[in-house]
């Protein structure tokens, strides 16, 4: 056994050297050296790596680091929430306002703002959505009538010229983003709009299953886990067809005494043949947008 070693902190010590210590310093620390080890050798294994997360990641700067993740092809699949589409997209035209979680939510509802913990999103920033969405629809519309969430997310991204956006970045490297609960989102209430007219119009989720392919002709498979809910469960769900991941990395703040599969954890999942029962995983409980920079400062630093 290793033993535990003390932190030595130093005058502009980079966060990569930090995270570098955290193996060896015990309790959730490390939890986060396991987790860059593991990470780096999905890598070296060359592994289809799916990154899974939920929609309030890309409102807050979490953003920048999953686009460059997607940018440096560091991650292979991506599967993710409606309100990421939302949240990535209305960020490529408005800013989101930093604020505070105690503010006052019926003053802030009175002026037409919306809070997310401490991140503040004022209404206009959807009447900027719905304009992009709608005239979207239309287009879409004229070239075909049915389109799997995958196919919309690529015109989507095609559309985007910032490349801070991981949409963009998506759609530039052709990595393909998967997102089963797309009509849960301010993009599924615009296609309710759309079909009021249209009504010809269809979202084919069944029709993304094709994210089976890639899981089945896969090597090996690798997963870093961002959150729960929809998102966690489509990425670890489709690997029982190859009996489970080979590497996982969960990021959480939920517990497993519910049975809730946020809360559920990566043993849990081998039981499920989610994650092989011999792959390597490692499970951080905490605030994704702390330990995720932490992690990925130390893996591609």
């Amino acid at each position: 056994m290793d033993e535990i070693r003390d932190y030595a902190i130093k005058k502009g010590m980079k966060a990569c050297d930090l995270a570098g210590q955290m193996a060896d310093a015990g309790f959730q620390a490390s939890e986060i050296g396991e987790a860059v080890r593991i990470i780096k050798q999905m890598k070296k294994e060359k592994a289809t790596v799916f990154l899974s997360f939920t929609a309030n990641m890309v409102a807050s700067g979490m953003r920048g680091i999953i686009a460059q993740m997607i940018r440096d092809r560091f991650v292979d699949v991506i599967i993710t929430t409606g309100g990421s589409i939302d949240h990535d997209l209305i960020r490529t035209g408005k800013s989101y306002l930093k604020g505070d979680f105690s503010l006052d939510d019926s003053e802030l509802h009175k002026r037409g703002v919306n809070r997310l913990g401490n991140i503040l999103i004022p209404n206009d920033r959807y009447v900027f959505l719905e304009k992009r969405m709608q005239a979207m629809f239309s287009e879409l519309h004229k070239i075909k009538k049915s389109w799997t969430p995958s196919e919309l997310i690529l015109e989507i991204g095609k559309t985007i010229k910032n490349e801070d956006s991981f949409l963009y970045w998506a759609a530039k490297n052709n990595v393909p983003v998967f997102c089963p609960g797309i009509t849960d989102s301010a993009i599924g209430l615009q296609l309710y709009f759309f079909r009021q007219e249209h009504n010809d119009f269809q979202i084919d989720v069944a029709g993304d299953m094709k994210l089976a392919d890639i899981v089945i002709n896969a090597e090996k498979t690798g997963g870093i886990i961002l959150g729960g809910g929809i998102s966690k469960h489509h990425a670890i769900g489709v690997n029982i067809l190859r009996e489970g991941l080979d590497y996982a990395v969960y990021v959480t703040t939920s517990s497993p005494w519910d049975g809730s599969l946020s809360g559920a954890t990566s043993n849990e999942a081998k039981s499920w043949s989610k994650i092989k029962e011999k792959g390597s995983t490692a499970t951080i409980y905490g605030d994704a947008s702390i330990i995720l920079p932490l992690i990925m400062a130390r893996v591609m630093g």
